[in-house]
Parts: C-alpha cells; sequence; structure tokens
C-alpha cells in the first residue's frame, strides 16, 4: 500500500467517528491533496501547514496536505501519523464549528502561536 492510500485509509477511519453534525455545512467536504505547504512567513521552510479549514464561494472545506505530513512524518509508524493526523483534522473542524458559531477563540490561539514563531525569528 502506498503511504498516501494509507493516509487516506487513516483519514476516513478518524472521519467516522467525529459526529453527524460537525459535517454540517461542511460542504466542500474534506481533501487530501499531495501538495507541501508551507506558511507565507515560514523562513527556511520551518513552518509548515498541515491542514487548513477554507471558506469560498465553492463552499466550506478541510484539506489536508499529505506533502506536509510526509515532510514531518515519513518515517513514523502508523499510530503516531493517525495521532498527527486526528489532531490536525480535529483542529480543522474545530474552525468550522467555531466559523459556524460565529466564534473566534481557535483564531485568536492560531495569531498567538504565530507571534510567538516571529519573535522566536526576531531573536535568532
Amino acid at each position: 500500500m502506498d503511504r498516501i492510500d494509507e493516509v487516506q485509509e487513516i483519514l476516513e477511519k478518524i472521519c467516522e467517528s467525529i459526529p453527524s453534525y460537525a459535517y454540517e455545512h461542511l460542504n466542500g467536504g474534506i481533501i487530501l491533496t499531495e501538495e507541501v505547504k508551507y506558511h507565507e512567513e515560514s523562513r527556511n521552510d520551518d513552518l509548515l501547514i498541515m491542514g487548513e479549514y477554507q471558506r469560498s464561494m465553492l463552499g466550506n472545506m478541510i484539506k489536508i496536505y499529505y506533502g506536509s505530513f510526509m515532510e514531518m512524518y515519513r518515517f513514523s509508524s502508523r499510530e503516531i501519523l493517525k495521532k498527527k493526523l486526528e489532531e490536525v483534522l480535529l483542529h480543522e473542524f474545530t474552525h468550522h464549528l467555531e466559523f459556524l458559531a460565529n466564534e473566534w477563540g481557535l483564531v485568536i490561539e492560531d495569531k498567538k502561536f504565530l507571534e510567538e514563531y516571529r519573535k522566536g525569528k526576531v531573536n535568532e
């Protein structure tokens, strides 16, 4: 089995465990893309984007970046890969649910993380 097939299989199992209400208005679904994605502020390719919640005219969707996962976890066991995929997927579902509830706690938390990243880079 190719690793991308393994990741797809793991994602499908994780998705089965997520309550159906979390999928409301997620009309773009969950997409596994082969892309490696770096944050626009990444320096030296040290800030990978593992997943994203996206809203557009096409709908609301969650993207999982297989290429980014392989950059970080290529040689990891299936158990570790599953744990990391689950963390990222649940993080993106939280963005989706917070958007629907007009809450922004996780967005604020992500911005704080980025601020700390910037500070670390400035102090080098």
